[in-house]
């Protein structure tokens, strides 16, 4: 039996027939951009998510570097980010000429709340939160920080389409939730695509605005923008699969359960959710220390695994220029080298999950 990592082929022919009427709807409309599709995408998901505006864009990198630049964040700010996130999240910061500041994670794999406080100083802006993995962070504590501080919260949000706080969405506690809709991700498009959600009717213009060259009038331009418009056809196949959100997270929390119960090693740390959090397991990260040795045995039984990620943000060439080196970040260092990502898609099927399960438990 050989599995792989993920298996966007499941999702689709989940709701195959839907998707396909989806698309010849849109072709047949003759309106490709910002059209029907997008408003109505933007609607539904801001119902989902209980915020009051959402604003498609091309991307989740989209999201965050256009959030930033709208909040006037750049050269000279600090902006506090957890230091064992995709290197996006970073990106979202430096493309805005700002410094980020890293903050070590926690045993859930999110920014420790208890070690921010101390890493801000006058020039620190804003918290960028990363839901790493489908768990919320901490947002109480993280909230009462930007309070006190006055600063700006933005929540990236890529990795956890429907995960709650205290009953709370993610991307709904700050002034801008960011969101990739990747195809591998749990509301995933069949290319790229993004979105941003906000409770402030401002920002959200803005970004309507910035998203379409800085053009609120077609060839009248009141900033320099961009382009990035999400289109009518991923906003179509978006909303059919967002129409069935409650059973696909039903089921990948499902596999989750079975693996958590199932998996019995001493040298395997399960992944586990904080009180109050909930988690919708964009992915399921086991800890390892014999990490290699554990994915060449699952490679030699065609089981796939993903490390997410190998290099953290810190020590990668990108940015070598803030200066850091090696034992800089510890915590987040350790996990590079021992977290990894076993198989967990839509469509997985009860046998596949027994055979990953039986697998590592012999390892």
């Amino acid at each position: 039996m050989k599995i792989m990592p993920n298996r966007l082929d499941r999702g689709f022919y989940l709701y195959q027939k839907e998707f396909e009427d989806k698309a010849l709807e849109v072709l047949r409309s003759g309106w490709y951009v910002l059209g029907n599709e997008v408003k109505c995408f933007e609607e539904e998901f801001a119902n989902y998510t209980g915020a009051k505006h959402c604003v498609g864009l091309a991307s989740g990198l989209d999201a965050l570097w256009i959030a930033f630049r709208i909040l006037g964040i750049g050269k000279g700010d600090e902006v506090i980010v957890q230091s064992n996130t995709y290197i996006a999240s970073v990106m979202g910061i430096t493309i805005n000429g700002a410094t980020p500041v890293f903050v070590e994670p926690d045993e859930f794999y999110n920014i420790d709340a208890s070690k921010i406080e101390e890493k801000i100083t006058d020039k620190t802006k804003a918290i960028l939160v990363v839901h790493l993995y489908g768990q919320s962070c901490r947002m109480d504590e993280v909230v009462a920080l930007t309070k006190k501080y006055h600063l700006r919260l933005v929540e990236d949000c890529a990795q956890s389409h429907g995960a709650k706080f205290n009953n709370q969405m993610t991307g709904t506690f700050g002034d801008i939730g960011c969101f990739s809709f990747y195809p591998s991700k749990n509301l995933g498009a069949f290319g790229d695509a993004g979105a941003i959600v906000t409770n402030d009717e401002k920002i959200a213009e803005d970004f309507r605005v910035y998203r379409n060259y800085g053009s609120e009038k077609r060839y009248y331009n009141r900033v320099v923008g961009t382009n990035s418009r999400l289109d009518e056809i991923q906003a179509g196949l978006l909303r059919v699969r967002l129409s069935h959100m409650k059973e696909l997270t039903e089921e990948k929390i499902a596999i989750a359960k079975r693996y958590d119960e199932g998996l019995h090693n001493s040298k395997i740390k399960l992944p586990t959710v904080r009180e109050g959090a909930t988690s919708i397991y964009h992915q399921y990260v086991i800890k390892c220390s014999e990490r290699e040795s554990l994915i060449q045995y699952l490679t030699e039984k065609e089981i796939g695994t993903i490390i997410h990620y190998p290099i953290p943000p810190h020590l990668s060439e990108a940015y070598a220029y803030l200066g850091y080196t090696t034992g800089d970040f510890p915590i987040a260092e350790d996990y590079a080298d021992t977290v990894l990502s076993i198989p967990m898609y839509n469509g997985m099927t009860e046998e596949e999950q027994t055979f990953v399960i039986n697998a590592i438990n012999k390892f």
